[in-house]
Order: structure tokens, then C-alpha cells, then sequence
């Protein structure tokens, strides 16, 4: 009788065990199964929210099948504090430990914007502002030819000041680069200067083989004395900074007082007119080699060059009557 009432407790706690052996495997077969998505997914966590708040909407987005078997995963597996939030892909099928595993390492989702040579400072913290992927007011000063236009991978919900902090430090390192390299028979004091001659070359001519031309063209006629006479920098003075118009430029807008108007100013204009992209500033930099003072649309999208004013003159001419065509 003894005995058996020893093997009483016994019983209790083999039985004990057995269910919580059971309940053990039970939850983590559960935890390693595949989940209920049909589809891959994208999910953006936000920040601050801890693991019930994650897991309830893991399971409202139907990433997960249930919270609780989530949450026992979790404290199981001993990372409940170590999920990350940001934006997440979910292939269709994936397991709760496949989510944790995501979520623990912080795989977010890589986003891309590119901004395109060319563009102002006003124009680049405008695509900023419109986008909802970034958060925060912009408090960077964006200087205009400060920032280095270019594609820039990011994470939803990053500060739209990380943008612009890593694009001026871009366009730094890139001077840095390439001062060294420039040619001795520039009239270039700083790289300031050479971003100013870089920024007209950007917005005068989108084909990378006329850049380093153009580039010689406008340093001739400084040499020479002559006004750059480019239509960018009038553009750039009649647009208060935007760098577009939404018509062609006028007479009246080539008599602007501005020292941004280069038909009235001699020559660079005080600043840049936009952010220009590493093949301008190499243009300006190591100019081509021409004796050409003019150059005039060709219609096909590209530039024909002229070293005397009859023969710009002439090509003028044919450029519109091809236009008028």
C-alpha cells in the first residue's frame, strides 16, 4: 500500500512531463509549419510596437495563423526583444520561425529612388516631400550644386534628411575625387567654381559624348571675354530656382536683371543653377578640345558646334527650319 502511494506522485509528474513533452512539440510543429500566406506579401512594422503588437498584426496581414503560438515561438526560442520593425516581404508559405528569423536579422526591404541629373535643389526636396515612403521634415540645408544626383537605396520610413545628408557628402567625396585630376588650363580657383561651369554643362546638353565639349566651348569664350551667353542660367533666374519653364524663353526674359541672366553678366554666374552628375563635373573639369565658340540644337536631339558667328548663324538658320518642319 506504501508503495503505491509513493508511485502516486510519481505518476503525476511522469504525466506532467509527458503533457508538457507533448505541448512542447505541439507548438514549436506549429511554430515551424508552413503559415497561412497564399502569396507574398508586404508588411511595414512600425516602430515602437512590441512583440504582442507585431504579432497581432502579422496575424491581421494573415502572415501568421495565430498569435499565441507566435508569441510561445518567441519565448521559447528566447528572441521575443530582438524584432526589428521596418518594411517586410513574406513569401507565400513562410513558417513563424521564418517570420522571426526575418524580423530578428532585420531583412527589411531595400527601396531605390533615383534623382536625376540636372535637377535643383528646390526640385530634389520637392520628390522628397511627395514621397510617403520617408518620414520627418527636411532641416538639411540643400545648397543648389551640393547634393550629388544619383540612385540612393534606402528603408521605409527612413528620415528624409538621411537622403540629402548622404547626397552632400556624396557630391564632397566626389570633388574630393576628381580636383586632383583636372586639367592645368582651367580658371577654376575651387571646386565651387567648376561645379558652377558643371551645372550650365548639364543642363545644356543631355548627350555624355557633347558634355566635354560643351564644357570647352563656354571656357573659351571666358578666355575670350565673351558673356556664356546660356539660355539655362535666364531659365534658372526667370524661375526664382525651379530650372523649368513651362514656355520658351522670350526677349524680354534675356534682359533680366539677375547675375544668373549670362546673355548680360559676364562670366560664371554666382552659383550653380542645379546639381549636376559626375560626367558634367568631369566635362568641366577635362574639357574636349575645340576651337568652337557656339553651338545650336542639330533637331535630333544632340548639338552642332560653330567657331565663327556666320557659321553659327547658318546652323541657327537650319535648325529652324527644321524645327518649323
Amino acid at each position: 500500500m506504501r508503495r503505491l502511494l509513493l508511485l502516486g506522485p510519481l505518476v503525476v509528474i511522469l504525466l506532467a512531463a509527458i503533457a508538457l513533452g507533448a505541448g512542447y512539440f505541439y507548438v514549436t510543429d506549429r511554430y515551424e509549419s508552413a503559415g497561412p500566406l497564399s502569396e507574398t506579401r508586404s508588411v511595414v512594422l512600425a516602430r515602437g510596437g512590441g512583440a504582442r503588437a507585431i504579432a497581432a498584426q502579422l496575424a491581421k496581414e494573415g502572415v501568421i495563423e495565430n498569435e499565441r503560438f507566435f508569441l510561445l515561438g518567441l519565448w521559447l526560442g528566447g528572441e521575443g526583444g530582438a524584432l526589428k520593425a521596418g518594411e517586410y516581404e513574406f513569401p507565400s508559405g513562410i513558417s513563424a520561425e521564418g517570420v522571426v528569423a526575418k524580423l530578428s536579422k532585420g531583412e527589411t526591404v531595400i527601396r531605390r529612388m533615383t534623382f536625376a541629373e540636372g535637377l535643383t535643389s528646390a526640385e530634389i526636396v520637392a520628390q522628397l516631400e511627395a514621397s510617403s515612403s520617408f518620414t520627418g521634415e527636411i532641416t538639411v540645408a540643400a545648397e543648389e550644386g551640393a547634393l550629388l544626383p544619383e540612385t540612393y537605396h534606402y528603408g521605409y520610413g527612413d528620415p528624409r534628411d538621411s537622403i540629402l545628408t548622404r547626397m552632400r557628402d556624396g557630391m564632397a567625396e566626389l570633388l574630393k575625387e576628381l580636383w586632383p585630376k583636372r586639367a592645368k588650363d582651367l580658371p577654376f580657383k575651387t571646386p565651387g567654381e567648376a561645379v558652377v561651369l558643371a551645372s550650365i554643362v548639364e543642363r545644356e546638353t543631355p548627350v555624355a559624348a557633347e558634355r566635354p565639349l560643351v564644357a570647352r566651348v563656354f571656357l573659351n569664350r571666358l578666355k575670350l571675354g565673351m558673356p556664356l551667353q546660356s539660355d539655362p542660367t535666364v531659365i534658372y533666374a526667370v524661375s526664382d530656382g525651379m530650372g523649368t519653364l513651362d514656355r520658351a524663353l522670350t526677349r524680354d526674359d534675356l534682359r533680366t536683371e539677375s547675375p544668373f541672366n549670362t546673355y548680360r553678366v559676364k562670366g560664371l554666374p554666382p552659383g550653380p543653377i542645379a546639381n549636376p552628375g559626375r560626367a558634367s563635373i568631369e566635362a568641366a573639369l577635362n574639357p574636349g578640345q575645340t576651337d568652337a565658340l557656339y553651338f545650336v540644337a542639330d533637331g535630333e536631339g544632340g548639338h552642332v558646334f560653330a567657331k565663327t558667328l556666320d557659321e553659327h548663324n547658318k546652323n541657327v538658320k537650319r535648325w529652324r527650319q527644321r524645327a518649323s518642319n
